[in-house]
C-alpha cells in the first residue's frame, strides 16, 4: 500500500509535507516507517509470545507468555495494531479524494480496495490448506499441524475487520468534512456505551460491536492526520488524555491487563476491543505525531528513503506469509529437536527470542519477495460491478475473512468454506459480462 499526501479540502496538512501545487503529491514516508514498526513488532511477538513443548502423547501444547507473572506488560508495546489502523486510515483518505475528484462512484472504489484487500489471501490459503494436508498425509501428527494453520489464520483477523472500514471510509470522509473532530468523538462514545452495557449485563458477544467502534474510530484519526487536524498541541493531547485513560480503565475497570491474546487463555483488550484499545491508540497516535519530524528527518534522506521504497510494497505480504517460516523453524526446533520454549522472563528465554528473529529474517525477506507478486489482483477482476454486486461482494469477503480467521488455514470444512466465500467476493468485483461487451461496443462506435 503507497501512501501519498495530498492537500485536502483545499488546506494543506499541517504535520505532513505540503505540496508545491494542489495537484501535487508528496510521499509520506513517516507512514511508512509506522507501518514497518508495527510489521517488526507483529512479527517479533509471534514467535517470541508462544510457549510450546511437545507432550507425553505426542501432542503440541501451545501457551502463552502473557499467562506468566508480570506477562502483560509486553502486551502494552507488542499491541501496535491500531497504528496500523491509523496509517490505513491516511491511506484510504488519500484514495478515496483521488477517486472522487476522477469523478470515480463508491462503487468502483470499493470494487478495487476489496480486491487488493482479499486476492492476496487466496494463494496464501491454498498454501496453507495444501501443505498441511500433504504434511499429514506424509505421516505428520494432525494436532501440531493444526496448531500452526491456526495461528496462520489468526493474522486474518485485521483484513476482516479492515473491510468494514473500507466500505466505511466514503461515508466517514463526508461525516468529517461537515462535523471534523465530532465524528471519532461520537465513535469514542459509542465504544463507551457498548463496554458499558457489556459489563453490566454480563453479555460478552456486546463487545464485538465494538470491532466497528472502536477500529473506525482508530481509523478515523487517520482521516484527521491527512487534513494536518493532529499537530504537535493535539498529538500532546491524545498522547497523554490516552496514556492515563489507558492506565486508569486497565488497573481500575473491568478490564484484562493484556493487551493483545497471542495464545493467551485469558482474556485481553482486543476480542473483542475495548475501550482501553481505543485509548492505547491515542497514546500511541500522539506519540507517533510528536515524533514524526524526527522520524521524517531521518527517512528522507537518501539511504533510508531507498529502503523504505523497496521495503513498503512488501510489509503486507510480510504480515500474511510470515507464520510460514515461524511454523517451520518452531516445528524444527520443538518436534525435530525435542527443543521446548524456555520458561518464559528469563534469560535463555529472551535468547531464545532473539537467536529466533536472527534466523526468521533470512526466511522471511526472501519469502515476501517472491509472494508479493500476489498482492496485483488478476486482469479479469476489473471494472463495474454495480452496487449490489459490491455490497454483496463485500459481505462475503468480510465472512470469508472472518471463516478462516476461526477455522485456520488447515484441514476440515471451515478452511474451504472460508476461501470459497473469499473467491465468490472477488468474483463479485468485477463488471459483469454484459456490461463488458456494452462497454467495448460502445468503445468500437466511437
Amino acid at each position: 500500500m503507497t501512501m501519498t499526501v495530498e492537500p485536502a479540502g483545499g488546506r494543506p496538512p499541517t504535520t505532513a509535507p505540503v505540496a508545491a501545487a494542489p495537484e501535487a503529491r508528496t510521499r509520506d514516508r513517516f507512514l511508512d516507517v509506522v507501518r514497518l514498526f508495527v510489521m517488526v513488532l507483529v512479527v517479533v511477538q509471534h514467535w517470541w509470545l508462544p510457549v510450546l513443548s511437545v507432550q507425553v502423547q505426542g501432542e503440541l501444547s501451545a501457551g502463552s507468555v502473557l499467562s506468566s507473572d508480570g506477562g502483560f506488560a509486553l502486551t502494552w508495546i507488542s499491541q501496535v495494531m491500531p497504528l496500523i489502523f491509523f496509517v490505513g486510515g491516511a491511506a484510504n483518505f488519500f484514495s478515496w479524494r483521488a477517486a472522487s475528484r476522477r469523478g470515480e462512484p463508491a462503487r468502483v472504489w470499493w470494487a478495487k480496495r476489496l480486491r487488493r484487500l482479499a486476492w492476496p489471501v487466496v494463494p496464501l490459503a491454498v498454501v496453507w490448506i495444501v501443505s498441511c494436508h500433504l504434511i499429514v498425509l506424509g505421516g505428520a501428527p494432525a494436532q501440531p499441524v493444526l496448531v500452526g494453520a491456526g495461528a496462520a489464520g489468526m493474522v486474518l483477523w485485521f483484513l476482516a475487520s479492515y473491510v468494514i472500514v473500507v466500505m466505511a471510509t466514503p461515508i466517514l470522509v463526508a461525516a468529517q468534512e461537515r462535523f471534523g473532530w465530532w465524528v471519532p468523538a461520537a465513535l469514542l462514545a459509542g465504544a463507551v456505551i457498548v463496554d458499558t452495557v457489556r459489563f453490566s449485563s454480563g453479555v460478552e458477544w456486546l463487545g464485538f460491536l465494538n470491532v466497528a467502534f472502536v477500529w473506525l474510530g482508530v481509523h478515523q484519526m487517520g482521516f484527521r492526520y491527512a487534513t494536518g487536524s493532529i499537530g504537535k498541541a493535539q498529538a500532546a493531547w491524545l498522547a497523554g488524555v490516552g496514556g492515563v485513560a489507558a492506565l486508569v480503565l486497565a488497573w481500575f475497570g473491568p478490564y484484562s491487563l493484556n493487551m493483545t491474546g497471542v495464545f493467551a487463555a485469558e482474556t485481553s483488550n482486543v476480542s473483542p476491543p475495548t475501550l482501553v484499545l481505543a485509548a492505547l491508540g491515542a497514546l500511541q497516535i500522539g506519540v507517533s505525531v510528536l515524533l514524526r519530524d524526527r522520524i521524517s528527518a531521518w527517512v528522507d534522506r537518501p539511504g533510508p528513503a531507498r529502503m523504505m521504497d523497496r521495503i513498503s510494497p512488501q510489509l503486507m505480504t510480510v504480515y500474511l506469509w510470515h507464520m510460514v517460516p515461524v511454523s517451520v523453524i518452531a516445528g524444527v526446533l520443538v518436534f525435530g529437536l525435542g527443543i521446548d520454549t524456555p520458561e518464559p522472563m528469563t534469560g535463555l528465554w529472551l535468547l531464545w527470542g532473539v537467536l529466533g528473529v536472527v534466523v526468521l529474517i533470512p526466511l522471511i525477506l526472501p519469502l515476501a519477495h517472491w509472494a508479493v507478486r500476489f498482492e496485483e489482483p488478476p486482469r479479469m477482476l476489473k471494472g463495474d460491478p454495480g452496487l449490489i454486486r459490491v455490497l454483496a461482494a463485500a459481505a462475503l469477503i468480510g465472512g470469508g475473512l472472518l471463516v478462516l480467521t476461526v477455522g485456520g488455514l488447515g484441514f476440515g470444512p471451515l478452511p474451504v468454506i472460508g476461501l470459497i466465500a473469499v473467491i465468490s467476493g472477488l468474483l463479485l468485483t468485477a463488471a459483469p459480462r454484459t456490461r463488458v461487451r456494452e462497454t467495448v461496443r460502445e468503445a468500437l462506435r466511437a
